[in-house]
Formats: structure tokens, sequence, C-alpha cells
């Protein structure tokens, strides 16, 4: 049985009087890219630095390759960091700035020459190592930032909010590097950020974050179409929320009363057991489709052009409160015009919590 790279048992951490984690128990598997996702204040950096070394923990324990480095300093630590500011060296040169963990390590100076070329081969800057990092643009010094990391051959390569300060067009193209690059090297991955596509593009595995604790964890797919919390639900994404109440439960099958109607989902809970309901704006269609059940005419309230779509907000006589609804790009909507809508139960998701 292979040992995992990261294990956190029962890692807690407080500041003061403020608890920012709260007993983290999480596995980060060899190879892996993991995302810590989560609002400000949710504990995903913090997590982070403990794992580099730059915190130590309050209680529980770290294990690296399952060796027990809780109260190891970063130097001892088989982890590097690729911080939002990237933290190059102005005075060196590219090469200069790659090759410098190897020459704090004493690597031999003819290996260092060998493993700078590679690095820089490997994110496709082998012609800047002798340029300085400022005549770089923001999308090489990050990659000139991983390929420092990474020439240091890592166990574990950590990734605080790297792209942070990337205009969305680079950011996209960079998280698309960023994934291609790690399946090459096959380093596992522990990356920070807020931003949701961005996880979902990247992440083999989403550990979303609120609050000290884990909320979820998941392949991208799982997180977004079958959330487990309604605080997922909700932070992935746009969702509507709508209550209900179980009627009956068999076999993790449950009868489930809402103001939408009566649907058979899966789920455990007792009957009488109040639940919330979610479905995502692009599972509310207007067309009744194979098997689609009828929800009545929406009336809209304003739409918004987000260029793949148009996201309205629209007012159904059986809801208390508007829902959002997502339209195809070419379909032009005004306040008042009246909607049909349909949805499959099969895209109703019973939340846990």
């Amino acid at each position: 049985m292979s040992v995992p790279a990261v294990e956190f048992r029962d890692v807690s951490m407080r500041f003061g009087d403020i608890e920012a984690l709260s007993g983290v128990n999480l596995t980060v598997e060899e190879g892996a890219y993991m995302v810590l996702l989560g609002p400000s204040g949710g504990g995903k950096t913090t997590l982070l630095n403990i794992l580099g070394g730059f915190l130590e923990p309050s209680g529980g324990r770290v294990l690296i390759r399952g060796e027990d480095l809780t109260h190891a300093p970063p130097a001892r630590r088989p982890t590097t960091t690729v911080f939002q500011d990237y933290a190059l060296f102005p005075h060196m040169n590219v090469a200069g700035n790659v090759a410098f963990g190897l020459k704090m390590r004493r690597v031999p100076k003819r290996e260092q020459q060998e493993r700078v070329a590679q690095a820089l081969d490997l994110v496709g800057l082998a012609h800047t190592a002798g340029q300085r990092t400022h005549a770089l643009s923001g999308g090489q010094r990050q990659r000139i930032a991983l390929a420092r990391a990474l020439v240091v051959e890592p166990s574990v390569l950590l990734l605080d909010e790297p792209l942070g300060a990337l205009d969305m067009k680079l950011r996209r193209q960079m998280q698309h590097e960023l994934k291609i690059i790690q399946q090459r090297v096959g380093t596992t991955f522990v990356h920070v950020t807020h931003d949701q596509e961005e996880a979902m593009a990247i992440a083999d595995t989403i550990v979303v974050m609120n609050q000290g604790s884990i909320e979820d964890l998941g392949p991208p797919e799982r997180i977004y179409l079958r959330p487990v919390s309604r605080f997922t639900a909700d932070f992935m994404g746009d969702s509507n929320l709508i209550e209900g109440q179980v009627v009956t439960q068999r076999d993790a099958q449950l009868t489930v009363r809402s103001a939408l109607g009566e649907f058979e989902l899966p789920g455990v809970a007792e009957p009488g057991t109040w639940v919330t309901l979610a479905i995502r704006p692009e599972h509310l269609h207007t067309d009744p489709g194979d098997g689609r059940l009828g929800l009545g005419n929406a009336q809209v309230l304003e739409c918004g052009f987000y260029g793949t779509h148009h996201q309205c907000d629209a007012t159904l006589a059986s809801l208390p409160h508007p829902i959002k609804v997502r339209i195809d790009q070419k379909r032009l909507l005004q306040p008042g015009d009246v909607l049909p809508l349909y949805l499959d139960p099969s895209d109703l998701v019973v939340l846990a919590r």
C-alpha cells in the first residue's frame, strides 16, 4: 500500500481567541493536484502555511510521505512554495533565480546548469536564461517562479494564489499550463485559491474550506454537480436553494415535498425532516424535453449578459423568492417577459446540511 504524499491528522490552529483551523483531517495522494478553495478566512492559506512549515499548528500532526514533520522548519521539508508575488531576485538573471535553491543545497555547478536548463525548458522559457526578470511579462515571471520551485525536485509543490496577479486571459492560459506541467513532472501540487473556476479547471481534487473546517472534498464534477452542503452549493457558482420536507425515506431514496412539487430523490433523512434542495440555473429549461417536469410560467425581473449566456432573475408564483435562470446567449429578454420553466428531477440535489 502506497504512502500518501501528505497527511493532516486532526490539525488545529489558534491565533489568540480566533480558531483558524478546527481538527482538520486530510490526505493528499501522491501525484495529485489538490486545490484548497474557500473564502477569505476559511483556513486554506493557514493550512498551506502549516504544510510548508511557516506556521506550527496548535494541535495535530503533519506527515509528508509518512514522516512526521509537524515541528520541522521549512528548510528541512521536501516542499517548495510559489507565492503570489513570485519573490524573484531583481539583481539576478533568470538562470540565477532558477538556480538559487540548488546553490543553497550545494549542488555541483555542472549539475546546476543541467537542471536549470531542464527546468526552463519545461516551462518553455529556455531562451530567457540570460535576461533580467524585470524585462519579463507577468506570465513569464510566474513560470520562472514555477521553474525555480520545481528544479529542486520537491516531494510536494505548494502554490499560494499563484495566478492572483494576472489578468483574466493570462490566468486562463496559466491554468492550462500549470495542469500540463504537473502531469508531465508527476509532482504532488497543493494549490490555494479563492477562484472557483480556477479550482475546477486545474484540480484533481477540490477541498472546500469554510471557517477552519472542510465543507466538501472530491473531484470538481462532483463538487459542482452534487455538493453535500448548502455552503458548497452556494459558494461553487450560482444555485437556487429551495426548502422541502421529507415525506418518506426508503433504501436511500427520499420523497421530498417542496413548493416546486414532490420529488423522488436519492438521500437519507428521517420523515418530517426539513431539507434544502439545490438546482443550478443552467438546469432550468424553457422547453419540456424528455422527462422534464413543468414548473409553470416565470416572469423575468432582470437579465445580465455573460458572453456565453444570459442569466436572468425571474419569479415563479409557487416560490416566495426569485430564481436564477440561464438562457442562451442569442435570446434577448426584457423585464416582464414570461418563460415557461421545466426541470429534470435528476438535476435536483438534496443537501445533507
